[in-house]
């Protein structure tokens, strides 16, 4: 193999590739990246068993061939070579990595022994990359961190026709977004469980992309499950999560009697200051009244804190209190200027969503529920 290719589009597509990965590879193939070069195409691939990527960019081929090097330490050369062409050639079981002045010798591994790629599964309909990569950020943050459950660890994709939504819990807190998509069936109807990290790091990826196309197996929500994702020469699949999620779309409260708006950069400035005395898993307490909104936070005699704000208040003046990182992840996720609180109860969750002023219009695409922390707590 024999080929030359720019030293941008090679430090991102190796860059790309080597995300999925593992840092401690349970056989040694999977440190690798797959380079194949074929006509006037660089093909670069990568698999963990779970999670797989494939990338394609232009080169200029003189031999062609296929190796397999380090996938983590070809991103680290390849983002540290000057600007200047890239030469990569398989010398005997060595790949020498030449640009300007600059020389690599990197180990060839046997590509042989590595696995093959999924196959992409059936094309389910085409997303805009900007869109999704919003709403998976929203959603995101009230995914659990804990491996254990690792139902809770995932986002759910729910398809109802054009109607797209995503949702995530991890007990505390449920954030669900919704959207619309262009399917390639107006009557499908679908359930997919994808690991919140996973998602995150696909949406991020493919934001230089117009349309992001959506691929789903007949595995649905199945162990044998694959979604895959494709835009701009890169394709990634993932297997799916097995099980079923929670019923989570039900602790929305039908109807709330008590409605709270504040400025949201207001509100989270202000949660920000007075929480820098709260200590770790201690609340912050809001009191709401007609026009004004009292925080407090500090427990012990060495440090409180408090503040006022104001509030537009609709119906009964209400005191509660909420986790303030799980309260400023909501107001981060929302892009509204203003936010409003919905109510039922002091001790029962509350409902964040977006406006875009005080008296207009309430933006319920994205909704945050979290839930209180009793006072005694």
């Amino acid at each position: 193999m024999k080929l030359r290719v720019d030293r941008d589009v090679l430090a991102e597509a190796v860059t790309w590739t080597a995300r999925s990965v593992p840092a401690r590879p349970p056989v040694p193939v999977l440190a690798g990246v797959r380079l194949e070069a074929s006509g006037s195409t660089l093909v670069l691939a990568s698999f963990d068993y779970e999670v797989s990527a494939h990338c394609e960019v232009p080169a200029d081929i003189e031999a062609e061939g296929v190796v397999l090097v380090s996938g983590r330490l070809l991103a680290d050369i390849a983002k540290a070579l000057p600007a200047k062409p890239v030469d990569l050639e398989l010398e005997g079981t060595k790949v020498m990595v030449t640009c300007g002045s600059s020389r690599f010798s990197l180990s060839a591994m046997a590509a042989d022994d590595y696995p093959a790629l999924p196959p992409m599964p059936q094309v389910a309909g085409t997303i805009d990359a900007h869109d999704l990569a919003q709403a998976v950020a929203q959603v995101s943050i009230a995914a659990s961190r804990d491996e254990t459950l690792p139902l809770l660890t995932s986002i759910q994709v729910d398809v109802q026709g054009d109607a797209l939504t995503l949702m995530a819990t991890d007990r505390y807190r449920l954030a669900v977004r919704e959207m619309t998509w262009t399917p390639s069936d107006s009557s499908l109807e679908t359930t997919a469980l994808l690991k919140a990290r996973t998602l995150s790091d696909v949406a991020k990826s493919l934001t230089s992309s117009g349309d992001v196309t959506l691929a789903l197996s007949d595995g649905g929500g199945t162990s044998s499950g694959l979604i895959g994702f494709e835009a701009g020469g890169r394709r990634t699949t993932s297997l799916l999560t097995d099980g079923d999620y929670p019923p989570v779309l039900r602790l929305f409260p039908e109807q709330t009697l008590i409605h709270a708006t504040v400025g949201r950069e207001e509100l989270m400035a202000a949660v920000r200051r007075v929480s820098l005395v709260a200590e770790r898993s201690t609340p912050i307490h809001m009191s709401f009244t007609q026009g004004t909104l009292a925080l407090e936070a500090g427990q012990s005699d060495d440090a409180q804190a408090s503040e006022s704000i104001v509030a537009h208040l609709e119906g009964d003046d209400i005191a509660t209190a909420f986790n303030p990182g799980y309260l400023l992840d909501g107001l981060g996720a929302i892009s509204d200027p203003y936010v409003r609180l919905d109510f039922t109860h002091a001790s029962k969750p509350a409902v964040l969503t977006g406006m875009s002023a005080i008296g207009g219009e309430e933006d319920s695409s994205f909704r945050y529920l979290i839930m209180p922390i009793r006072f005694g707590a």
